[in-house]
Parts: C-alpha cells; structure tokens; sequence
C-alpha cells in the first residue's frame, strides 16, 4: 500500500531547503503504518525520538500493564517548530539509516496549559 500525502505543509511548498528525505518534496514515498507519538528528544540533527505508549494484556492476571517504544523518526526542514512534548504523525517508509524508519508528517502542538515535569 502506497500512501500518498495529500496535505503539504505551507513550508513544503515554499520552502528553499533541500532534504532528499523529505516526503513532501524528496524521492521517499510513505508506504505502510501510520502511527502517532509523543516527542521526546530532539537531539540530533534532522532526527527526532518519539514515545508510543500502549497496553499489553498479560493472560495470568486478566489485566493490562503499560508498555512504551521510542522509535527515532526523520524529520524535515518544512517543520521548523517542533519541540519536546508535541504530538506527531508518522509514517514508515525504507530503511534510512541502522534506526531510522518512520518520517513526521503532521505535528500537532502540546495542550499550553497542561504542565509536564522532566526527568533529569
């Protein structure tokens, strides 16, 4: 399944980066899950590590316990104000690097009023 994205970011368009990287304007095309996450580093260059938090069932107890996977995400030039705690959209596309494999496509701001404390 080849999924091509209708809604370019304003930036994509008329932007004057160059990323061959990039699903908007490079030469990957999104294919496979679309999965959503929380960012959680944003220490590399043009790479990002986003938090998805799920519930895994363990039969013995009928109970659920919570489980989490960072997954390190390629992210364009086109979105130039990402932060920690933001929401995001991905989708998986080709093996980029030894890690990579999932490119940002939509980013939707962290709530302003919800406070968020760190670890250290």
């Amino acid at each position: 399944m080849v999924l091509t994205v209708p809604l370019f970011p304003h930036q994509a368009i008329d932007g004057t980066y160059i990323d061959k990287k990039c699903p908007f304007t490079g030469n990957v095309s999104i294919r496979g899950r679309i999965l959503s996450g929380v960012v959680t580093k944003m220490k590399m260059q043009r790479t990002i590590v986003i938090r998805r938090d799920y519930l895994h069932y363990i039969r013995k107890y009928n109970r659920f316990e919570k489980r989490h996977k960072n997954i390190s995400v390629h992210l364009s030039p086109c979105f130039r104000d990402v932060s920690v705690g933001d929401n995001v959209t991905v989708g998986e596309y080709r093996p980029l690097s030894k890690t990579v494999r999932f490119n940002v496509l939509k980013v939707m701001k962290a709530a302003g009023a919800k406070k968020q404390f760190q670890k250290f």
